[in-house]
């Protein structure tokens, strides 16, 4: 039985990691739980799941939770009462738990970075579904992961394509996971996109795109601030930056393509020519399963893959005028040192605007660009975590003028 530690559990990664929990109790056992605000959904989870410790970001919410556990009654009550923690101390703690072997990050943003890097420290296994980890602070989260010999198994649909269709080779035997180094055979990678909530939209139409619109997935069920990052297709040009620490492979060789039917989750080319693909209904549930699972297979009761019910599979390539948040990640990326970092931050920031309806949805690129030109003057090639956080907080801070300029 493997035990494990959730950062983010009421968020839609959590709630899905903890549903499969529940379906395979004899695989898997909850140590330990993070969250945020929604103490209805976590005080839930800790009567099914009887962790033995609860962090909250928020520290000031712990009375609050601590008073709700205390006032269930004696049939509601869990069977052992958890240890109550917060602030970022408290997460580093989840994050590290003595008794975890494998850590869930579903914390969304930035946020994740430091508890990650807490799990990493302890020598954790992750199954990474915050992907900024990576993205903004690759490269101080490599060297961490050579020293503490712990493994990032991506949660990513599209990351855990790859993962999966690299099994069984060498690279995948010797877990090179997140190496930064080249993976052997492996030529090219083709992350699919479904073009988001404005896939069918003309550029014109753009213009009249509301928060309802934009957070509205034809195929996933997500969290708002990724449902609006697949609308521009910056989570895409995000995770072109995560594969490129992962698998160690050049910008040029990793491209995007538009597949309507989120069929096939991203497919890989090696030095032979073959390309193998990754293929499944548009369920999150799948990769989460697999890394919490990994290096074994669960077998499930869930909805099998039949083609002749998806009929077509299609590929478009993306029209980069229509989505210009994805140049501008092609381009941070290229940049390296503290720049993913500065895009990824206004990126957070501008989608934070939108959804809060200070800006336009057209205004999310305008002002990723525009904070991704000024940090051109203050650049660092190598930087540290403290500069990497630096970076992060002038970043938002950018967009937050620029937003009142609009």
């Amino acid at each position: 039985m493997k035990a494990i530690s959730v950062l983010g559990s009421t968020g839609s990664i959590g709630t899905q990691t903890l549903e499969i929990a529940e379906e395979f109790p004899s695989q898997f056992r909850v140590v330990a739980l993070s969250a945020g605000r929604n103490l209805s959904l976590l005080v839930k989870q800790i009567q099914k799941h009887s962790p033995e410790a609860v962090a909250l970001a928020d520290e000031s919410l712990l009375p609050e939770l601590k008073e709700r556990l205390e006032n269930l009654s004696i049939q509601e009550k869990p069977k052992n009462m958890p240890r109550l923690l917060g602030g970022q101390d408290g997460l580093n703690v989840i994050a590290s738990w003595e008794h975890a072997d494998l850590v869930v990050t579903g914390i969304v943003g930035c946020a994740g970075l430091l508890p990650t890097l807490s799990a990493i420290r302890a020598g954790k296994d992750l199954a990474l579904a915050n992907k900024e980890t990576l993205i903004a602070a690759g490269p101080v989260v490599l060297p961490e992961l050579k020293r503490s010999g712990s493994r990032l198994l991506p949660a990513d649909s599209e990351h855990s394509a790859i993962f999966q269709c690299l099994q069984g080779t060498p690279w995948a035997d010797n877990a090179r996971l997140s190496t930064g180094e080249p993976t052997p055979g492996l030529r090219g990678i083709h992350l699919t996109a479904s073009g988001g909530a404005f896939r069918d939209w003309s550029i014109d139409e753009l213009k009249k795109a509301t928060v309802d619109d934009a957070t509205s997935h034809p195929n996933w069920s997500m969290g708002r601030k990724i449902t609006v990052d697949s609308a521009t297709l910056m989570n895409k040009g995000l995770e072109v930056i995560e594969a490129h620490y992962l698998f160690g492979l050049d910008y040029k060789h990793i491209e995007i393509l538009i597949h309507p039917q989120s069929i096939i989750h991203s497919m890989v080319e090696l030095t032979d020519s073959s390309v193998l693909a990754q293929l499944g209904w548009p369920d999150m549930k799948l990769p989460i399963l697999y890394c919490m699972s990994w290096p074994s297979r669960l077998e499930t009761p869930w909805r099998r893959l039949k083609l002749t019910e998806v009929g077509q599979l299609n590929f478009l390539e993306p029209n980069t005028k229509k989505y210009p948040c994805m140049e501008l990640a092609y381009a941070a990326g290229k940049a390296g040192g503290t720049m993913p970092a500065a895009l990824n931050a206004a990126n957070e920031e501008a989608v934070a605007q939108f959804l809060d309806e200070k800006i336009h949805f057209l205004d999310i690129p305008k002002l990723i660009e525009k904070a991704c030109e000024k940090h051109k003057q203050d650049y660092q090639e190598i930087p540290s975590l403290e500069d990497i956080l630096s970076v992060d907080n002038w970043a938002r801070e950018i967009v937050r003028e620029s937003t009142k300029e609009l």
